[in-house]
């Protein structure tokens, strides 16, 4: 009978014990969270910024709802869920608290710091009651998180009946000949703009890796369905570069 330390987990293309994991993903973003929001314009061409509006569109925030954003780092989603609702309240939520730092600095935040709570937290166990949220998102972090159907039992846990999660993640070409294209640009030009921008090439190594060990668009829906969620849906943003799923507290 094996024993629960035993346990291993992916870490990009590295098989670690579970229990290192959570420690490994806190200093890779601690060691870019300076420099994680330009990354992210370079390293997409800002075509992040329309996966995120896609996300709002299909997301359609009311006034008044109460949104968990987790693994929201530096506060993207919640500034844009706030200022599509045009009230309302939102907690981001990261493990690691350079992240949330980062987040607290940015002009949105000042703006709408009566709307905004900044909290150090585990998606597998998060630090609030059941029944709490309106709106549980979570962007580009699932595939970070040690056990993810842990992080979706906990998303179902803390929304409303009728609550929403919906998910953006990195996920798979349909189209082979497309993802090689992808895995090449992915793996040979991402580190290097790690290094240059970022000073760490290490870091996005792992962050590459880490997309191509997440599950494809259908297995990923069946995970959100076997947590509970009703009508779960998704839609592939950029041919599938990235997906959006949804799914409901019905």
């Amino acid at each position: 009978m094996s024993n629960e330390t035993d346990k291993t987990t992916h870490f990009g293309y590295e098989t670690v014990p579970e229990a290192e994991k959570a420690g490994r993903v806190q200093g890779v973003f601690a060691s870019v969270a300076s420099r994680y929001d330009i990354m992210n314009d370079v390293m997409s061409g800002g075509i992040h910024r329309l996966w995120k509006d896609a996300m709002m569109d299909w997301l359609a925030p009311r006034p008044g709802q109460k949104l968990l954003d987790v693994a929201g780092g530096t506060g993207d989603i919640s500034f844009r869920f706030l200022k599509r609702a045009g009230s309302g309240h939102a907690t981001v939520l990261d493990l690691t608290e350079p992240m949330l730092v980062e987040g607290r600095k940015r002009a949105d935040a000042a703006q709408m710091q009566d709307s905004l709570d900044w909290v150090v937290g585990d998606a597998m166990a998060l630090p609030f009651d059941d029944n709490s949220f309106d709106v549980y998102t979570i962007s580009f972090g699932i595939r970070n998180v040690t056990r993810p159907e842990e992080a979706l039992a906990e998303a179902y846990r803390v929304l409303k009946p009728g609550g929403r999660l919906m998910v953006l993640e990195f996920s798979q070409l349909p189209n082979p000949a497309l993802q090689k294209a992808y895995d090449l640009y992915s793996f040979n030009v991402i580190p290097r703009m790690g290094q240059v921008i970022a000073n760490d090439r290490d870091s996005y190594q792992y962050l590459v890796e880490s997309i191509r060990n997440f599950p494809d668009q259908e297995t990923f829906l069946g995970m959100i369905r076997a947590a509970g969620f009703g009508n779960a849906k998704y839609r592939n943003l950029t041919m599938g570069v990235a997906c959006l799923h949804s799914g409901w507290k019905l």
